[in-house]
């Protein structure tokens, strides 16, 4: 379970974040929201790339709040970001690699660890590929493997669903919904795909200008008046 508690951003004079509290108990959940609506800040915070000026983030027992950015890595956390990080001189297999290459652990598991999660994502067949020549999909794919290796407790995505195709973003579906089944972590979703996060998203968080509008189950929220006029842009009717 990750627990989210009254956090508050201010960048000067503008509350980014207000009070913002949400509780995840399922496998995979949702942030979704207009543009500017504190998502993104939302995810820095837990990352550790912003600090708050209040609240908590506590996932086990363990406040990650408390712990340096490279220290919440160590400890589990794993993010992906609007543009895939991918080192264009590097293999696919490499750029997986490098993620867990600084660990105790023997080079051969460590290369099994790696391999399993291409073929996971559907990359094994690409591994010897390098990172200059994968179209935007395999890029994707890529930057997924590389959050999965290391024994991942909690992984953010960031609108991954950006600039894919139908049928590639239900194949990416597919594979975040595999995500707990192979490594235990829960999920975290940012996308502004709504068919996206209804199928793959047991709980949804909706934020606007800051604050939470709503949070629950996925079809409640998507169906909630106030978050069709937020988000989805109709209007609200006897509220």
């Amino acid at each position: 379970m990750l627990e989210i508690t009254d956090i508050t951003v201010r960048f000067g004079g503008v509350v980014a974040l207000n009070e913002v509290s949400a509780r995840f108990t399922q496998p995979i959940g949702g942030i979704i929201g207009p543009n500017g609506a504190g998502k993104t800040t939302l995810m820095n915070v837990i990352s550790g790339f912003v600090e708050p000026a209040g609240g908590r983030i506590e996932r086990d027992g363990q406040n990650l709040l408390a712990l340096a950015p490279h220290r919440r890595a160590h400890w589990g956390l794993r993010r992906s970001f609007q543009k895939e990080e991918i080192a264009e001189d590097l293999t696919v297999f490499e750029n997986v690699l490098v993620q867990i290459d600084h660990g105790r652990a023997e080079r051969g598991r460590k290369s099994a660890e790696v391999l399993r999660m291409l073929e996971l994502v559907g990359m094994a067949d690409r591994m010897d590929k390098p990172g200059e020549a994968l179209n935007s999909f395999e890029r994707r794919l890529t930057d997924v493997a590389k959050c999965l290796v290391g024994s991942p407790r909690i992984v953010m995505f960031d609108e991954p669903a950006g600039g894919l195709s139908i049928d590639e973003t239900r194949q990416l579906g597919r594979l975040i919904r595999a995500i707990h089944d192979e490594t235990g972590a829960q999920t975290l979703v940012i996308d502004h795909d709504v068919d996206l996060i209804r199928e793959i998203c047991a709980e949804t968080l909706v934020l606007d200008f800051g604050k939470r509008i709503a949070f629950g189950p996925t079809s409640e929220v998507l169906d909630n008046p106030k978050v069709k006029a937020a988000y989805l842009g109709t209007e609200e009717i006897g509220i």
